[in-house]
This record gives structure tokens, C-alpha cells and sequence, in this order.
């Protein structure tokens, strides 16, 4: 294809979608995705590996958001310069090969995706403790109950599922609210900031970025999301000015949202009370502040509004990831009997029956903080080679016409790129066998796509 139209077909907003998304819709998207189950559990996993100390553990919530905006910046320049739907897969496919793109979509359906699930599942009775006391066998157990349920429920249909999503876009705001807000205003405590191990023994100043970049690490799971924007690109009003400006937007704001909500967590319960309760297993510190606040009213609407909130939040990943994989099949490089709709129902039933049974594994196989650590650090990996494109595409089409360019180029992206590398090889050192898992998947993914694209050639030739 000649380099001029092919630049050209790249940057037209011609499309068969009906452009309804705004800004307000664009940041409404990403918060809905973003504002899932971590920010009310990651925070005791951040505790942790900070070894107590509130004043890292802010920091780490703060770098976690810086992070994602440096990444989130290199995705609006991608999606303002080249706003067609499909995102990440459609920039990996252009500035590499599509079988970086495949690699992705393998990714997704074997640990990403399934991991997701599997760790929302898990996070949902693991909230209930604060109420029931309920053994690690139990949640599992429940897990798996809601994960082959909710599959079912979204056997017989999309449109169920999409009511549940919007009751839980509002619920999922009133727990929150009602923690920050009050807490903020009836707080007494006054935290100990210090950026310093709480427990009081001695720390290396190497030792110290290797907790906060394994604890930033823990805080991306809470801000995972800000991708899914540029797959709706096509939809977008305007994109070239709104989908930069709905990314800022959001993940800044979500950023404060974050940082607000674990300091204020930090101001009604003392750091014994906070330690003791972490030491214990019972990881959800706003539903203690609720109480404390509130009484046992409080503890209760939380509770409820966190398990509608993270319930939608784990159907709308059940109806969502396996149209993914029904595309790759579509498109000639997957299981066949993933590309066959229900003739009634017109769902993807073998991607959704594989979704359910990988999930399941993964419940069983994985805990929560592996789980998610897992989820992250496969997500990295693919962002990093989407922020890589950002050089690419300027190498490769300098006519390419950019209205938002990212800040400080080329230096802000290298150090984007180095800020998701060294956190990489950080899970590398601190959790060896999840990041192993997340660099051998891909590549399993890519002989995936040599043995389906042999396949889908051969059938080519014999029509």
C-alpha cells in the first residue's frame, strides 16, 4: 500500500460507529473500569510490602498514578493520531507485526483476562469477613460459585448483564464517598508520614526503592483500566481533542481520588489498630472506618455497596473479554468453535464455557495477591511495547498528523519506558514465579498464532 494513503486511512475519522462519546462519557468509561475492587483492599497489600509505613505506602499510591498517566499520555497521542477501534491490539499490529498484537489477546485469554476475573472473584467473599468469618477454602469455593453463575446468567444473553452494569456504576461510587468524606471530616488520628519502615529496623536506601517500586506495583491494579479508552476510539466525538483530554482527566483524578481515600483511612484508624487488622487477614480498612464513623449502618451500606460494585465489576469482565477472543477466532487465528455465536442467543459460548474453566484454575492455583501482582505485570509488559510504539510511529509515519503530542518527547517517554521496565524486573526479583508466568505466556502466544496462521493459509489456498 502506497505510504500517503495508507497515513491517510490511518488518521480518518470516517467510520460505520455512531460517535456518541464525550469527554464526561470518555472519563465515565474509564472510572467505571478503574474504580473496581483494589482501592478497597490493595491498600493493606501496599502496607505490607511498605512494611507499614503510611508515608511510602501514600507515595506508592501517588507514583502508581503518575505511572499510569505517563503511560495514559503515550496512549493519546496513539488514539488522537490513529483513532480506529481496537486500541492496543490495532497500535501493536501497526508498529510491530500482528502477531504481537495475537500475543496480546493469548495473554489476555490465558492469564490477564482469566486472572482478572479469578482475583474479583476471590476479592468479593474476602470482603465478607468483616462479617462472616469465612475460611481461605470457603472463598475459594464461593469464587468459583460466582464466576460459573454469573457465566450462565450470561449465557442466555447480553442484555441482562448490561442492567447489572449500570446499577453497579453507582454503587460502586457510595462506599467511597461515604469512607473518604467522613473520614476526612471526622478523623482524629494524625499519621506518621515518614517515609521509613514502620517497624523501626534498619534500611537501606536500595532497599527502600525496591519496596516502594514492588508496592507501586500493587497500586497498579487499582489504577488498571486507562487502556480501554482507545478501543472505543471510533465512538469517540471528536477523538484527536477529547480522548487525550478524558485520559488526563481521569486518571489525575483518580489519582487524588486514590490518595485521598487511603489517607483518609490513615486519619480514624491508629496504626496498631491498622497493622493488627492487616496481620489478621482482614485486608478491607474502609469497612472498619465506615464502622467507626457510622456505626454498624455504616459497615453495612460499605459492604453492601462494595459487593454490588465488585459483583458488576466481575460480570462486566465476564461479558467483555470473551468477544476478544470470539474476534481473534473470527479472524482466522483461534479455536474455530471460539468464532460460533449461540444461534438463540448470540453469544460466544465456547469463549465464554474456556473463560469460565481457565478462570476457575487460576482461583484454585493463585491467591489474591498473586493474582493480582500476575494481572499487573502482564499488563506492563504490553503497555510497554505500546509506549515503545509511540517512537515507532514517529519513525515510521513522521507525516502521521499528531493533534496531541506527548509532553517533553522523546524524554518522557523513555522514562516511562524505564519507569515500567524496572518495575517489571522489580516483580522479577520479588516474585519470580508470577513474572515468569507473565513472560512465558506471550510466548506460548506466539506459537499459538504461527500453528493458526499455517492453518488459515492452507484453507486460503484450497478456495
Amino acid at each position: 500500500m502506497d505510504k500517503q494513503k495508507e497515513i491517510k486511512m490511518m488518521q480518518s475519522e470516517e467510520t460505520e460507529f455512531k460517535r456518541e462519546i464525550g469527554v464526561f462519557g470518555g472519563v465515565s468509561i474509564i472510572g467505571g473500569i478503574m474504580i473496581g475492587s483494589g482501592i478497597f483492599y490493595l491498600g493493606s497489600y501496599v502496607l505490607e510490602r511498605t512494611r507499614m509505613s503510611m508515608g511510602l505506602a501514600l507515595l506508592c499510591w501517588i507514583i502508581g498514578g503518575l505511572v499510569s498517566l505517563l503511560g495514559g499520555l503515550c496512549f493519546a497521542e496513539l488514539g488522537a493520531s490513529h483513532p480506529k477501534a481496537g486500541g492496543m491490539t490495532v497500535y501493536l499490529n501497526e508498529a510491530y507485526h500482528p502477531i504481537v498484537g495475537f500475543m496480546n489477546g493469548f495473554t489476555s485469554w490465558l492469564v490477564s483476562g482469566a486472572g482478572s476475573i479469578a482475583a474479583i472473584a476471590i476479592a468479593l467473599p474476602t470482603a465478607l469477613r468483616s462479617f462472616v468469618p469465612l475460611s481461605d477454602v470457603a472463598v475459594k469455593a464461593i469464587a468459583i460459585a460466582l464466576i460459573v453463575g454469573l457465566t450462565i446468567y450470561n449465557y442466555f444473553g447480553v442484555k441482562a448483564g448490561s442492567i447489572l452494569q449500570n446499577i453497579s456504576m453507582v454503587a460502586k461510587l457510595i462506599p467511597i464517598a461515604i469512607i473518604m468524606i467522613g473520614a476526612l471530616i471526622f478523623g482524629k488520628e494524625t499519621p506518621n508520614l515518614s517515609l521509613l519502615p514502620a517497624d523501626g529496623g534498619s534500611v537501606s536506601f536500595g532497599s527502600i526503592i525496591g519496596m516502594i517500586a514492588f508496592a507501586t506495583v500493587a497500586t497498579l491494579w487499582a489504577y488498571e483500566g486507562w487502556t480501554n479508552l482507545n478501543t472505543v476510539a471510533e465512538e469517540m466525538k471528536n477523538p484527536k481533542k477529547n480522548l487525550p483530554l478524558a485520559l488526563i482527566v481521569a486518571i489525575g483524578g483518580i489519582t487524588v481520588l486514590y490518595t485521598l481515600f487511603n489517607f483518609a483511612i490513615y486519619r480514624v484508624l491508629p496504626h496498631s489498630e491498622v497493622v493488627s487488622m492487616i496481620e489478621s487477614g482482614d485486608l478491607y480498612l474502609g469497612t472498619a472506618v465506615a464502622k467507626r464513623i457510622l456505626g454498624d449502618t455504616g459497615g453495612v451500606i460499605v459492604i453492601v455497596g462494595m459487593i454490588i460494585s465488585m459483583f458488576g465489576s466481575l460480570n462486566g469482565m465476564i461479558i467483555a473479554f470473551p468477544r476478544i477472543y470470539y474476534a481473534m477466532a473470527a479472524e482466522g487465528h483461534f479455536f474455530k468453535s471460539y468464532g460460533k455465536l449461540h444461534p438463540k442467543y448470540k453469544v460466544p459460548t465456547a469463549s465464554l464455557i474456556g473463560q469460565c474453566i481457565i478462570s476457575v484454575i487460576l482461583v484454585l492455583l493463585r491467591n489474591l495477591d498473586q493474582l493480582t501482582s500476575m494481572v499487573v505485570f502482564c499488563g506492563m509488559l504490553f503497555n510497554v511495547l505500546v509506549v515503545v510504539a509511540v517512537l515507532v510511529y514517529r519513525k515510521k509515519f513522521p507525516d502521521l498528523e499528531r493533534p496531541y503530542k506527548m509532553w517533553g518527547y522523546p524524554v518522557t517517554v523513555i522514562i516511562t519506558i524505564l519507569l515500567f521496565i524496572g518495575l517489571m524486573i522489580n516483580t522479577l526479583i520479588e516474585d519470580p514465579v508470577t513474572a515468569l508466568i507473565g513472560l512465558v505466556v506471550p510466548a506460548i502466544g506466539c506459537l499459538f498464532y504461527l500453528y493458526f496462521d499455517k492453518q488459515l493459509k492452507k484453507e486460503t489456498a484450497k478456495r
